[in-house]
C-alpha cells in the first residue's frame, strides 16, 4: 500500500473526533482492511487526495455524480441558486420545477414530496403505505439496504452487511418483528409468504435491482410476479430508486424492467451530489400526507433551492444529446476488458452489469441474491481493490457495493482501468 502521510495524519485525527474517523461506516476500509484516504478535490472522472495522488473514480460519491465531478453546468446552478438564498423554508419555484420534471420522467409518479435523503424517503413511503392500508408488517428482501430507519435495518446490505453486521443494535424487536425478509429471486418464497401473510403486509419495498451487496438483476418474471401479489392483496408495492433512478435509464429501472410500482422512493442524481430525497407515487396514497391527510411528514431543508437547482441541471444535461447511449457504451466496454482480463489472468471473476452500474465478485458461482453473494472470495477481493488503488484506480472499498460510470469517463480511462485490472489480477 502507497504511503499518504497527510491522509494518515488526518485519518488519526479524525478517529478522536469522529466514531471510527468516518460519517458514513463503508468510507473506514473495514471490508477490505488499511486506512481511507481523504480528498482534497475532483473533476471529472478523477479524484485528488490531500497528498496529491490523482485517481480514475468509480464510487462517484456512490452514484450521483453520473456527469462526473464538478461539471460546470450544475456548478453554475448552485451557485446561481445559493446568490439568492441557500435556504428559506417556505416553498420556492424550483421545487415544482424540479417535481414537474420527476413526473414527466417517471409515469408512475403522480405526485411526489422531496426530503433531505434517501434514508427518510424510504421511511417516510414505509409510513405512508401503512397509513394508507391500515396495517403493520412490511416485506424486504435480503441484502437489500433501504437507509437506516429501525424498521429497515433488518438483514440489510450496504454498510452494514460490509461491516459484518446486517442487523443493528438499538432496533427495538417490537420494530423488527413487523419486517418479514425474504431471499430475493426466490419466486417460491414469496408466493408461500403472501398466501400466508398476505392480508397483513402494508408494503413490499423493494430495490429493483439490490445494489447494495453488489448488484444482481431480478429473474425473469420475478418482478411480474410480485407486483401481480401486491396487487391481489391490497399491499403496496415501493420501488427503491435511490441509486437506480435516471442512472439505469431516463425512467429508471422501473421503466426498464416494465415495473408499475405504487411508489417509488429517489435521492442521489436528482440533488445533482447535493443532499436530497424523494418519494413519489399514485395520487390517492400520496394525497394521506399532512397537510391533506392523517400521515405526518415534514423537514426544515427539504426542497432546498440548492439541491433542487442542481437535481434540475443533472436532468438537464442527461436530456442532451446521447448521455444514456454513451453511459451504455461506457458500461459495456468495461466489462469486456474487465472479463477478458480476469479470463487471462485465470482469476473467476463475476462481472455483473446494468447500464453504468457494476459489481465484479470474484467467484464462478452465478450471482442472483445475497446467498449467492456471499460465496465471493472477499479476501481476494480486498487484495484486488488495493491493488488497484496503488497503481491510480479507485473500486468501491467493498465487495458489497456498487461501482458507476460517469459521462465523465473517458475510452482512454476505460482501457488504462483494464490494463490496471489485468496487472494486478495477474498477481492474486
Amino acid at each position: 500500500m502507497i504511503h499518504s502521510p497527510r491522509s494518515e495524519a488526518l485519518f488519526a485525527s479524525a478517529l478522536a473526533h469522529i466514531p471510527g474517523g468516518v460519517n458514513s461506516p463503508v468510507r473506514a476500509f473495514r471490508g477490505v482492511g488499511g486506512q481511507p484516504f481523504f480528498v482534497e478535490s475532483a473533476r471529472g472522472a478523477r479524484i485528488t487526495d490531500v497528498d496529491g495522488r490523482e485517481l480514475i473514480d468509480y464510487v462517484l460519491t456512490w452514484g450521483p455524480a453520473i456527469l462526473g465531478h464538478a461539471p460546470p453546468r450544475v456548478i453554475a446552478a448552485i451557485q446561481e441558486a445559493a446568490a439568492r438564498g441557500t435556504s428559506f423554508g417556505i416553498p420556492n419555484p424550483l421545487e415544482v420545477d424540479l417535481a414537474m420534471r420527476v413526473k414527466a420522467l417517471v409515469p408512475s409518479v403522480g405526485k411526489i414530496r422531496f426530503c433531505n435523503s434517501g434514508t427518510e424517503a424510504c421511511m417516510s413511503a414505509i409510513r405512508l403505505a401503512r397509513g394508507f392500508t391500515g396495517r403493520d408488517n412490511i416485506l424486504k428482501f435480503d441484502g437489500c439496504y433501504h437507509g437506516h430507519a429501525d424498521s429497515l435495518l433488518v438483514k440489510a446490505g450496504s454498510g452494514a452487511l460490509t461491516l459484518g453486521q446486517p442487523d443493528s443494535a438499538g432496533v427495538p424487536a417490537d420494530f423488527a418483528k413487523h419486517t418479514l425478509v425474504l431471499p430475493f429471486n426466490d419466486a417460491d418464497a414469496l408466493r408461500a409468504t403472501f398466501a400466508r401473510h398476505g392480508s397483513t403486509l402494508a408494503a413490499v419495498i423493494l430495490e429493483i435491482v439490490p445494489a447494495n451487496a453488489g448488484l444482481y438483476l431480478p429473474r425473469p418474471g420475478y418482478l411480474e410476479l410480485l407486483r401481480e401479489l401486491t396487487r391481489t392483496h391490497g399491499t403496496v408495492l415501493i420501488a427503491d430508486e435511490v441509486m437506480t433512478g435516471f442512472r439505469v435509464g431516463p425512467g429508471g429501472a422501473q421503466e426498464r424492467f416494465g415495473l408499475v410500482p405504487d411508489l417509488s422512493t429517489f435521492g442521489k442524481i436528482i440533488g445533482g451530489g447535493l443532499p436530497v430525497g424523494a418519494f413519489g407515487g399514485r395520487t390517492d396514497i400520496m394525497d394521506l400526507l399532512a397537510p391533506l391527510g392523517p400521515v405526518y411528514q415534514a423537514g426544515t431543508l427539504s426542497g432546498n433551492p440548492l439541491a433542487m437547482a442542481a437535481g434540475l441541471a443533472t436532468l438537464d444535461e442527461l436530456a442532451r444529446g446521447d448521455a444514456y447511449a454513451q453511459l451504455e457504451g461506457s458500461g459495456a466496454r468495461l466489462q469486456a476488458g474487465m472479463e477478458d482480463a480476469a479470463r487471462s489472468a485465470r482469476v473467476p471473476v463475476r462481472f455483473q452489469r446494468i447500464g453504468s452500474m457494476f459489481c465484479a465478485y470474484f467467484t464462478e458461482r452465478e450471482v442472483w441474491n445475497l446467498e449467492d453473494a456471499m460465496h465471493s472470495d472477499r479476501a481476494r477481493f480486498a487484495r484486488f481493490f488495493h491493488g488497484m488503488l496503488d497503481r491510480g484506480v479507485y473500486l468501491a472499498p467493498s465487495q458489497f457495493e456498487a461501482g458507476f460510470l460517469s459521462t465523465a469517463h473517458t475510452e482512454a480511462d476505460l482501457d488504462a482501468t483494464v490494463r490496471t485490472a489485468a496487472e494486478v489480477l495477474r498477481t492474486l
